[in-house]
C-alpha cells in the first residue's frame, strides 16, 4: 500500500489553484467548488458521484466539473488513483471564450464530467505541469503558464461543452509585430499575457495567433528564444553557466541547460568552450 500524498499551488489571487496527488484511503465528502475544476486520472481509478449518477475516471480520462457542481471521490479499488486538477475562477473562463470569440459569450456548461479524450488530458496534463511542476524540473514562465492555461481552457470547451463560442476573425499583422517589439524590449522581465496584449492592443488570444501565424512560435517560445540568444552571447564572453543562466532569466544552470541542448544539440559547458 503506497502512502497518501498530495501537493498544492495557487496563484496570488487565488483565481488559479492546482492540485497533484494520490489518494487510497483518502474519501472525498460531498462538496463543490465556486470554479471550474478540470482533472485528469493519471493512473488507477477515481469513483464519484455527480448530477445523480455515479462516474468513474479511469487513467486518461479527464475530469470537468461546472462552479457548484457537488461531488464525492474515492478510490474506485485498493490500489488507489493519482491524478492532477486545476481549478479556474469563472471569470478567466468567461474572459477566455469572450478573447477567442471576440465578443462576449456567455458561461460553458459541461454536461458529462467525465470525457474519455487523450487529446484534451494532455493539454490539461501540460498546463497542470506549469503551475505545479514535477519535482526536478522548473517553473514556466508567467508568458507560458497563461499560454498553456489558455490552450487548455480552449480545448476543454470546444470539446467538452455546450454553446461553443464562435472563432473570432483573423489578427491583423500589424498586432504580431507589436508584440514582437514589445518582447524584444522586455524578454528578461516577467510579462505575462496581459502586459503583452495591452503592449499589442489586441486580446490575448488574438496576440497568440497572430503571433503564430506571422512567425511561427508562440510569444513565450519567442521569448524563450531572446534568451537563450542573450545566454550564448554571455557564454562567448566568459561567463560562467550558472551565471549566464540568472543573467538571461533561466531558473538556474540545469534550466538553461535543458534548453539549451533542446534548441542547440549541445550543453552550454560545450558551446563556451567550443572556441579554438
Amino acid at each position: 500500500m503506497t502512502q497518501d500524498w498530495s501537493r498544492y499551488w495557487r496563484s496570488d489571487t487565488g483565481r488559479i489553484e492546482a492540485m497533484h496527488a494520490h489518494f487510497e484511503r483518502h474519501v472525498y465528502h460531498r462538496h463543490s467548488h465556486d470554479a471550474y475544476s478540470f482533472g485528469v486520472t493519471e493512473s488507477g481509478a477515481q469513483a464519484f458521484a455527480c448530477r445523480g449518477a455515479s462516474r468513474v475516471s479511469a487513467a486518461g480520462m479527464v475530469m470537468a466539473f461546472n462552479p457548484e457542481d457537488p461531488h464525492d471521490g474515492r478510490a474506485a479499488d485498493t490500489l488507489g488513483f493519482t491524478y492532477r486538477m486545476v481549478h479556474l475562477g469563472p471569470d478567466l473562463i468567461g474572459g477566455a471564450l469572450a478573447d477567442l470569440a471576440g465578443r462576449p459569450v456567455g458561461s460553458p456548461l459541461f454536461v458529462d464530467p467525465v470525457l474519455d479524450d487523450p487529446v484534451l488530458g494532455a493539454a490539461l496534463r501540460r498546463a497542470h505541469q506549469a503551475l505545479l511542476p514535477d519535482d526536478g524540473l522548473p517553473t514556466a514562465t508567467p508568458l507560458r503558464r497563461a499560454e498553456l492555461v489558455d490552450t487548455a481552457v480552449r480545448l476543454v470547451v470546444a470539446r467538452g461543452a455546450t454553446g461553443r463560442p464562435d472563432p473570432a476573425a483573423p489578427a491583423d499583422r500589424s498586432v504580431a509585430v507589436a508584440a514582437r517589439r514589445y518582447l524584444d524590449d522586455t524578454y528578461l522581465t516577467g510579462l505575462d499575457t496581459a502586459e503583452l496584449a495591452a503592449a499589442a492592443g489586441a486580446s490575448r488570444f488574438a496576440v497568440y495567433r497572430a503571433f503564430r501565424a506571422a512567425f511561427g512560435l508562440s510569444p513565450s517560445d519567442y521569448q524563450r528564444q531572446l534568451r537563450l540568444r542573450y545566454a550564448r552571447r554571455l557564454l562567448a564572453a566568459g561567463t560562467p553557466v550558472a551565471v549566464a543562466a540568472g543573467t538571461a532569466g533561466f531558473a538556474d544552470q540545469a534550466h538553461l541547460t535543458r534548453w539549451f541542448r533542446r534548441c542547440y544539440a549541445v550543453t552550454p559547458a560545450v558551446f563556451a568552450g567550443s572556441t579554438g
